[in-house]
């Protein structure tokens, strides 16, 4: 039994007496559990539509989810949701940050600190607990948003291009760093990104999507041993692979913009 199944899902935007607009169309998708899921797809084609419908945020036109077999409505109790953006609060400190996810789940703030300070050595966050947001590098604020996802204590985590606004040696770090915390945590991940390499250095399996309206193009296994260090990005299995998945978003990319151009017409 899947972890998380995506059975039949289709969306569509757009207010009474507009022409719908189709995101979604008949997507399946299936992750086991405690397996790392990257999600590669051209620009605009619907992957943070897909994340809101997972999470329970928005309702889709059809379809169903299900958590270990059984199907959700409504806000997904098992899922912990991580955006682009780290959404800290610029008048709350790092510690503050880290539970205010805890907090409104109903924990309390006493237990959810003790908590996060067993976690900050781990992050390295220690000696940062008291400072504000504006003091952090764009990685640490990017791990405190970690942090806080992680003490939801939510079985799948959803991380939609966490990394996308990092320099490239931070966010090589923090692969390193997100691989490490996952293959220490019983936990299940999907990972959106724009970036072919990190879905290949991070991923289980990736999922290739079409251009809008959204479905699976095709679901490929990685067969590179973990950890990928530098011998396994040098590999020809490796460059092999990132053709493969340029080649396919390519497609996708240009069929998008044909489709643009026609109804631009």
């Amino acid at each position: 039994m899947s972890k998380l199944a995506i059975e039949q899902v289709s969306h569509r935007f757009g207010k009474r007496g507009e022409v719908p607009v189709e995101v979604l169309r008949g997507l399946n998708l299936e992750v086991e559990e405690r397996q790392f899921v990257t999600i590669v797809g051209p620009s605009g084609c619907g992957k943070s539509t897909l994340f809101n419908v997972i999470a329970g945020l928005i309702e889709p036109t059809a379809g169903r989810i299900l958590v270990d077999g059984e199907p959700n409505v409504g806000a997904n109790p098992h899922i912990a949701y991580m955006l682009q953006k780290d959404l800290l609060l610029d008048w709350r400190n790092v510690l503050d940050n880290i539970v205010i996810g805890a907090e409104m789940l109903g924990r309390s703030k006493k237990e959810a600190r003790a908590e996060a300070l067993r976690w900050v050595d781990q992050f390295g966050l220690r000696g940062f607990e008291q400072k504000y947001p504006f003091a952090l590098s764009g990685g640490m604020r990017q791990r405190v948003a970690l942090l806080r996802t992680l003490l939801t204590h939510r079985e799948i985590m959803l991380l939609d291009e966490p990394f996308g606004s990092l320099d490239a040696q931070t966010r090589t770090i923090m692969q390193e760093f997100l691989l490490g915390l996952w293959g220490s945590l019983d936990r299940t991940i999907l990972f959106i990104t724009h970036d072919v390499e990190e879905a290949i250095v991070l991923g289980d399996d990736i999922y290739v999507m079409t251009a809008r309206p959204m479905q699976v193009k095709a679901r490929i296994k990685v067969d590179l041993p973990r950890p990928r260090g530098f011998d396994v990005l040098l590999s020809q299995q490796f460059f092999t692979l990132k053709a493969q998945l340029m080649n396919m978003i390519h497609q996708e990319s240009v069929r998008a913009l044909a489709d643009e151009a026609c109804e631009a017409a």
